[in-house]
């Protein structure tokens, strides 16, 4: 039994056939070929011998498992002999230590073979050791990488998902440790970059290598082919240009500058701006502030109305209520599954909650006239949050009626569905009877007596004409359904009034 000395490891290959060995084990160093159990079914050919990897436990790490002495392999792995040379029973053994990124215990490689070992196998033994040492610090160090790394991207969806809900002192509080002064803001913009599902991870990469991993970047955790980007930086917009504009394949949608507390909108923009980049040479938008519905309204008269609307979730504590509102605001603007996944909840979590605001507001969110009215209140509510509307506090009483009899509303409303009326096959009068029956292609169908398709085609050809989305539900399709309830084609939603049973869940997703 021999020991082996510490200090300097030096190669003794030489000409001839130790040339051979050499350099076929350093084949196994290079980029294509660093595979631990490659390496010991190698040594087993080289050396003529059979081999195993072990650890201390007696876990096989690699080759064909070996009879050997518990005793000595735990002196081995301990560090009390650095290798032993031995004959049991008609074979000749020799076990050698292999150390392993700390503080995993060491390893040991052992060789069995029916005949003694020679200089040649006793070299190719030691050596061997010392390939396969490098390559399982390189693989244990990338597997604490990609731990590292997959640690790193769930704390930024948890961030994310907290300024979702509108919890930007917990978010604050998390990213401080992390990323110092990422959020030390008050506002920001989010962008959604959109890529095919197998290359969002690389995606990911060259979004933070782009703003110089000063922003928020997240895997979004609805859509496998999207990766979320939240920054305050003003440059940060050209910097994610510029890499799409170098990606085939590759789409950027942006928001406008939102206050932290308003991502859930600003990420809602960036969706809305995605599918328009799909239509530009540049593959990218951002989202336009045309003029808005709300706007139009008087803003004292809104926030009374808003604050009337939203009374009954004054009596849940704060968190509470800012969970609903949250929850609520996302699930009016996507689907179920995707604001589940968005917030990090089940999708189940989402209805029970949307359920209970629906509840608490006595009302139908199976009615698009209500949907568009609750996303009214609860957009106006988060932009009085942070804006507060002059002379809010002293307005009087408003009614619905009241924020659409507007002048400047009645306006806007005739123009934009106005754009409908040179068509021939009168898509106004398909969209509203479509819009009255909560966007259901078949039961609109019944009503226009026309195929359900066709109810759909026309649907779909009044999107580039309104220029907003209709058929995925979201802020495009509530405007729509205001212009119609402010020009007098739609009656009024039935809020806070008798809520009638409804078989169907308030999401559809």
């Amino acid at each position: 039994m021999a020991g082996r000395q510490d200090g300097a490891r030096r190669w003794e290959a030489g000409a001839g056939e130790h040339a051979d060995w050499a350099a076929e084990l350093l084949d196994h160093l290079r980029p294509a070929g660093r595979d631990v159990r490659r390496v010991v079914t190698w040594l087993a050919r080289a050396a003529h011998a059979t081999v195993a990897l072990r650890d201390g436990a007696g876990l096989l790490l690699a080759g064909t498992r070996i009879p050997l002495d518990e005793d000595l392999v735990a002196d081995i792995t301990s560090g009390r002999i650095a290798s032993a040379a031995l004959e049991d029973r008609g074979r000749h053994l020799r076990l050698v230590r292999v150390e392993r990124v700390h503080p995993t215990p060491a390893a040991v490689l052992a060789v069995a073979r029916d005949t003694p070992f020679d200089r040649r196998a006793s070299d190719i033994v030691t050596h061997t050791a010392q390939v396969v040492e490098l390559l399982l610090a390189g693989h244990e160090s990338t597997a604490a990488g990609h731990r590292l790394r997959r640690a790193a991207s769930d704390l930024r969806l948890a961030i994310l998902q907290l300024l979702m809900v509108e919890d930007t002192v917990s978010a604050r509080r998390v990213a401080a440790g992390l990323w110092p002064g990422l959020l030390d803001t008050d506002e920001a913009c989010v962008y959604v970059v959109e890529s095919s599902p197998d290359e969002r991870d690389d995606l990911a990469e060259e979004c933070l290598s782009a703003t110089g991993e000063r922003a928020l970047v997240v895997r979004c955790p609805a859509m496998d082919g999207h990766v979320i980007v939240l920054t305050p930086r003003e440059t940060a917009g050209a910097e994610l240009r510029s890499l799409v504009g170098r990606l085939p394949g590759v789409f950027l949608g942006g928001s406008a500058r939102q206050s932290l507390a308003r991502t859930a909108t600003a990420y809602g923009q960036a969706v809305s701006a995605l599918a328009v980049a799909r239509f530009r040479p540049d593959k990218a938008a951002v989202y336009a502030e045309r003029t808005h519905p709300e706007r139009l309204m008087d803003p004292a008269a809104l926030y009374g109305w808003t604050v009337r609307l939203l009374r009954p979730l004054d009596a849940l504590p704060h968190h509470t209520r800012a969970e609903l509102l949250a929850t609520t605001r996302l699930g009016l603007e996507f689907t179920a599954v995707n604001t589940a996944k968005v917030l990090g909840v089940s999708r189940n979590t989402v209805r029970a909650r949307m359920d209970r605001v629906e509840s608490l507001l006595r009302t139908d969110f199976a009615d698009l006239t209500v949907r568009a009215t609750v996303h009214l209140a609860l957009n106006a509510q988060a932009g009085h949050a942070q804006h507060p509307a002059d002379g809010a506090e002293r307005s009087g009483p408003a009614e619905l009626t009241d924020l659409l009899a507007g002048p400047a509303l009645r306006t806007w409303a005739g123009d934009l569905l106005g754009r409908l009326e040179p068509d021939t096959r009168d898509l106004r009068r398909t969209l509203r009877t479509w819009i009255a029956v909560g966007g259901n292609a078949e039961r609109a169908a019944q009503t226009l007596g026309v195929h359900a398709q066709t109810v759909r085609e026309h649907v779909r050809s009044a999107e580039p004409v309104l220029e907003r989305q209709l058929l995925a539900a979201g802020s495009d399709l509530y405007e729509v359904v205001l212009a119609h309830l402010a020009a007098g084609d739609l009656g009024l939603p039935r809020l806070r009034g008798s809520k009638p049973d409804h078989p169907d869940p308030p999401v559809h997703g």
